[in-house]
């Protein structure tokens, strides 16, 4: 396997629209990089110029510390796996699995016996004569990564190759994909726009926006310490609260101010002259329901959403100027209703600080 490397790359398109703008980017050896980001945010323009199937307008692309800029996709040894499958329909899996090593003259002993190590890894010994119209979703992604992995290359590209099954589908073939990466110890560049399916898959993400880099960094740290408010809003399910307001010094102590609540911060006083505006981001598993006595704010219960062994809470601010709901997350075994006033305190350890111009975060 080797390492990717994507150093100041762009990619302009004929009609003016940025694909990609100043995109610095290691995929080291070995590792399963996420590029997740929403609908047009360039991060498939990305797998795509490592492929070869794009020009970049600027910058440069390394494989193994070799520059491959501007080499054809036939000499890049990468391999790509597609959301569509493109499989022969024609052929048999064993046929499918074994035709990229057939183009390369491979002998027919190291096709087969290639063909059948990679089957059976991925659990296909059973269906190598079978057709894909005969196949499940499941198994026909299963044979297009087979046939991806029969070619032994220095770097897989995958992109969003899970889009296609269902639910409980897709949640397998995770598991199965993270267990297949560990075996290979293969390099791994995955496209999502599904950011609960890149926080499960990668040893490091990357979130894309409007063709730019917003951060990359272990998922936990992600989650935990967002570079900025898109990031924060983008990472997590249900989405971050975000409150607007200023930070003030009285006392000694660090306060946010908002319409809605006046709340102390565990935070250092030089934080009061980094930002004229803040806004205030508190992740839905991070406010609690609690008595009169103990609370931040109170708040209206609007709408309440089961999900199993959680409750999903929407709860309106008095004070609320735009009228925006507040989600947050309680056990399914919480007694509330519609209509009820509740009190909620923000758990001070967990709470994220950004600036109000740029959205860059403060603590």
């Amino acid at each position: 396997m080797a390492s990717i490397y994507l150093e100041n790359v762009e990619k302009i398109y004929a009609n003016g629209a940025v694909g990609l703008r100043d995109l610095t980017l290691e995929i080291r050896d070995g590792e399963l990089m996420v590029l997740v980001g929403p609908s047009g945010s360039g991060k498939t323009t990305a797998l795509r110029l490592v492929a070869g199937l794009e020009t970049l307008t600027q910058g440069r692309i390394l494989l193994d510390n070799r520059n491959i800029t501007h080499w054809p996709p036939q000499k890049r040894d990468v391999a790509m796996v597609f959301q569509t499958y493109a499989l022969y329909p024609h052929k048999s899996v064993r046929d499918n699995l074994g035709f990229g090593l057939r183009l390369r003259g491979a002998p027919k002993a190291e096709i087969a016996d290639r063909v059948s190590k990679v089957a059976q890894i991925l659990g296909l010994e059973a269906l190598l004569d079978r057709k894909p119209g005969q196949l499940s979703g499941g198994q026909r992604q299963r044979v297009a990564l087979g046939r991806a992995i029969v070619r032994q290359p220095k770097a897989f590209l995958l992109d969003e190759p899970l889009s296609n099954l269902d639910a409980q589908l897709r949640m397998q073939t995770r598991v199965e994909l993270a267990r297949l990466h560990r075996e290979l110890n293969a390099t791994m560049l995955y496209v999502t726009h599904d950011q609960e399916e890149a926080m499960t898959l990668g040893d490091r993400v990357a979130v894309v926006r409007e063709g730019r880099l917003q951060q990359v960094a272990p998922p936990l740290e992600l989650y935990h310490r967002p570079a900025n408010v898109f990031v924060g809003e983008f990472i997590g399910t249900p989405a971050m609260n975000f409150f607007a307001g200023a930070l003030r010094n009285s006392a000694g102590q660090v306060r946010f101010e908002s319409p809605e609540f006046n709340l102390p911060l565990d935070a250092a006083d030089r934080l009061v002259a980094k930002a004229e505006s803040v806004r205030l981001g508190v992740r839905p598993h991070d406010i609690e329901l609690v008595e009169p006595a103990k609370v931040d704010v109170s708040a209206l219960v609007n709408q309440l959403q089961p999900l199993g062994s959680e409750l999903l809470l929407y709860v309106k601010l008095p004070k609320n100027p735009e009228d925006n709901s507040v989600t947050l997350v309680a056990s399914s075994e919480t007694k509330v209703s519609v209509g009820d006033s509740v009190g909620l305190r923000f758990r001070r350890d967990r709470l994220h600080l950004f600036d109000g111009k740029n959205g860059s975060r403060l603590n």
